[in-house]
């Protein structure tokens, strides 16, 4: 017989049952609500994107006198974001130009202890020099402006995301409107969750048998972008739902729309995400977002829903479509007049455009790069937000890339044995620019071509220099010698290690007995073998030991010849110091780091150290000139190279290296030509290194000053002969020139070529052959 249960009883069970569920339920939901509390509390709380470090160019100092290339400087106005209109400028980043110039009104900028307010300028420019430059608000005559640093690269982590973080101060309530109505009209009316919304979606999806519209809130996509994955499931849903409910009761409205709207996905540039409103407003309309329109802050807003599909750049009548739909809802809601909603409307569609440049400055940025890691690791770099302000002119960078690629070029249009098919053995070079007194590299270019070698042969090469190592040698014989010191020029073989070494000049004809000016000038290799030997090859070794050579030297005759290998960055900074006055400067490319709030947390001063004396500089700078007016680099001027400037060719054996070195007061740059494996150019530095520093100096005017280096109180000017290197006797010598001398080498004999001592002793030398005739 069947035992029957009453239903009561059941009823009670089940509902125990129930009970005991719901409760389970409700305590998991509560515990899983707490865990996402403080999830959100942690993630909100700590920083909140990971924003990219920023590298900078260095300021750039405008004044009246200064020469300019335009096609440069204009370059950089652009790429500093300034606006052209045809109206004078009334906001900041807005460039307008006239027929003797333009008027632009200058940016705010932030450095390290400087602060300066943007202003309204006029610049009158004639034949490519600036004439004047005017403040338009005060009419007066401006000596200097600084136009601001330029931004050159940025750190990206693996979301390679770009976004300028803004308040919702700075945002216009207008922008905040715009948004609201493209994603979310009753953002102040619900609690996160919007039953309205949800339940469209519902229908929607339930009609299709898929999910096809989400009906998220503001709030909700805050939510999925924060903690979500894009997957479009009802698990992941349920959780959106409880996030934002949490969200919502955690923070205050303006808070959630502030962080909402600088999260934000709002288009692409390359493979660089343009998130937030900030960055947007500067990506489509190349402005800050506090001076939006609100034509221009609709069609933000409207970019939210598919940012790559509303693109103006991919499709302006879609785009323009949806901004027209975003503001009629704007004025549906009351949130603009119709006065406001006719002049939106009526507003064209203006993106100011923009280009996918590749990676600026390559080898400086990896050489800054590795100054850097030893401060900040790959991810600090990434999320820190950190401002790096180096030393690079952006102009003189360009220059230089440009120079070294026409120069390589050229070389192998009039030499086509020079062309490699392979990438990797194509023929190279390097460039680096500097400023002698500070050390500040202004360029730097490693390559000709970065994505096909990272190989920076500037800073990482080792190469044999050749002649350019010779004036080290020439300096170190300063305290014996003079430039009017007579030297050997004649052949004459060597035993090195037990083998013969039989070095040759590079001309077969030259003199046989030369002075040291012409010896450097015309770069002998005899007479600047006879002068090491004569000063002491351990002497030049320590002598250039002190300009900061890492590279070892030894103690050879071939030393003088420049056959020991050096890095390209460690000459061209041992250069610096003849232009210094004998300071030799740290070469610097970082100048200042600024944290996300623009303090100051690390500055670099420029280091220097005495290698050498100015009077012996000087006359070093006076004999390297004469290789540019007279010797080897005496082709500079069929280059247009008109202004004062000392240098230095080098070659090395078989033609493996091509070299220049020149520099002024105030500007050095040296060039280097050759193959990575050590093929021959079978051109000379003077026919291969030198064009290109002519070119590249040629396309930074600014830096010709046309200045020359000062006499300092140590150095005396003499006549002397020429061909004897004594003092010259007024009449008598045929050959005499000026020559400086230091104070305590000056020469104390005449001429005994041809003055009275000269008589003499061709009265002896005839007696002497008579007698021996005899």
């Amino acid at each position: 017989m069947k035992k029957y249960i009453p239903i009561k009883k059941v009823m009670k069970k089940t509902a125990a049952s129930l009970a005991i569920l719901i409760m389970l339920s409700c305590f998991l939901l509560i515990s899983y609500s707490v865990y996402l509390s403080f999830s959100i509390e942690k993630r909100f709380s700590d920083r909140r994107w990971q924003i990219p470090s920023k590298v900078y160019s260095d300021i750039t100092l405008l004044y009246p006198g200064l020469k300019i290339n335009p096609t440069l400087f204009y370059q950089k106005i652009h790429n500093l974001n300034y606006r052209r209109v045809t109206h004078n400028p009334e906001k900041q980043g807005e460039i307008h130009f006239t027929p003797s110039g333009f008027d632009i009104y200058l940016k705010d900028f932030l450095l390290p202890g400087q602060f300066r307010k943007g202003f309204p300028a006029s610049f009158i420019i004639e034949e490519n020099r600036i004439l004047s430059i005017t403040g338009l608000e005060s009419g007066e005559t401006l000596p200097l402006l600084e136009l601001e640093p330029e931004e050159i690269m940025l750190f990206f982590g693996p979301e390679r995301e770009k976004r300028q973080i803004v308040s919702i101060e700075q945002i216009p309530h207008f922008l905040a409107d715009a948004v609201l109505a493209a994603e979310d009209r009753r953002f102040y009316q619900h609690h996160g969750i919007d039953p309205r919304g949800i339940l469209r979606a519902f229908i929607t999806n339930l009609r299709h048998g898929e999910i096809r519209q989400g009906g998220s809130t503001l709030t909700q996509q805050l939510a999925k972008n924060y903690f979500l994955t894009p997957e479009r499931t009802y698990t992941r849903k349920l959780k959106e739902l409880i996030l934002s409910v949490i969200i919502e009761i955690q923070y205050e409205k303006p808070e959630i729309l502030e962080i909402y709207l600088n999260e934000i996905y709002l288009g692409q540039k390359g493979s660089i995400s343009i998130n937030g409103v900030g960055e947007a407003s500067y990506f489509y309309f190349g402005k800050p977002v506090a001076e939006l329109t609100r034509a221009e802050a609709a069609t933000i807003a409207g970019l939210i829903r598919a940012p790559n599909a509303y693109s103006p750049y991919i499709d302006p009548d879609r785009c323009k479509e949806r901004r027209n739909s975003v503001l009629t809802v704007m004025h549906e809601k009351g949130w603009i007049s119709k006065s406001q909603l006719e002049t939106a409307l009526s507003e064209n569609l203006s993106p100011v455009g923009y280009f996918v440049s590749g990676k600026k400055a390559p080898y400086f940025i990896d050489y800054l790069s590795g100054q850097t890691g030893d401060l900040y690791d790959t991810e600090a770099l990434s999320s820190l937000g950190l401002s790096f302000y180096t030393t690079m002119d952006t102009q003189v960078q360009t220059a230089a890339e440009q120079a070294l690629e026409r120069g390589l070029s050229r070389l192998e249009t009039a030499n086509p044995s020079l062309l490699r098919e392979a990438s990797d053995k194509r023929l190279q070079g390097a460039i680096i620019v500097m400023q002698p007194q500070t050390g500040h590299i202004l360029a730097m270019v490693g390559g000709r071509n970065y994505s096909e070698s990272q190989f920076n042969r500037a800073t990482q090469a080792k190469r044999q220099p050749g002649s350019v190592f010779k004036p080290f040698v020439y300096l170190a014989a300063l305290d014996g010698f003079s430039p009017a010191s007579m030297l050997s020029n004649e052949p004459k073989a060597y035993e090195v290690d037990g083998k013969v070494w039989d070095p040759q000049n590079f001309e077969e004809d030259a003199e046989t007995v030369v002075n040291m000016r012409t010896a450097l000038t015309k770069s002998y290799n005899l007479a600047t073998i006879d002068l090491a030997l004569k000063t002491g090859l351990d002497k030049i070794v320590a002598e250039a030991a002190g300009f900061g050579f890492s590279t070892p030297l030894k103690p050879y005759p071939s030393l003088a010849l420049g056959a020991y290998e050096v890095i390209p960055i460690e000459l061209a900074t041992a250069y610096c110091a003849f232009a210094a006055d004998g300071m030799l400067p740290f070469p610097l490319s970082l100048t200042d780091v600024l944290d996300e709030n623009d303090n100051a947390i690390e500055r670099r001063h420029t280091n220097i150290e005495q290698v050498t004396s100015p009077e012996k500089v000087f006359i070093m700078n006076s004999m390297l000139q004469s290789v540019a007016t007279e010797g080897t680099a005496r082709s500079l001027s069929g280059w247009g190279i008109t202004w004062p400037v000392a240098g230095k060719t080098g070659t090395t054996n078989n033609t493996r290296d091509a070299w220049f070195v020149g520099y002024t007061p105030n500007l050095l740059a040296l060039v280097w030509v050759g193959f990575d494996n050590g093929d021959p150019i079978h051109a000379t530095g003077a026919g291969a290194a030198l064009p290109i520093w002519a070119d590249l100096m040629n396309a930074i005017p600014q830096y010709q000053t046309g200045e020359w280096f000062r006499q300092p109180r140590g150095i005396v000017k003499k006549i002397i002969c020429t061909e004897s290197g004594q003092l010259a006797e007024s009449r008598k010598c045929p050959e005499q020139k000026e020559e400086f001398f230091l104070e305590n080498n000056v020469p104390d004999k005449y001429c005994e070529l041809h003055g009275k001592q000269g008589a003499i002793n061709k009265m002896i030398k005839g007696i002497k052959d008579l007698i021996q005739t005899d």
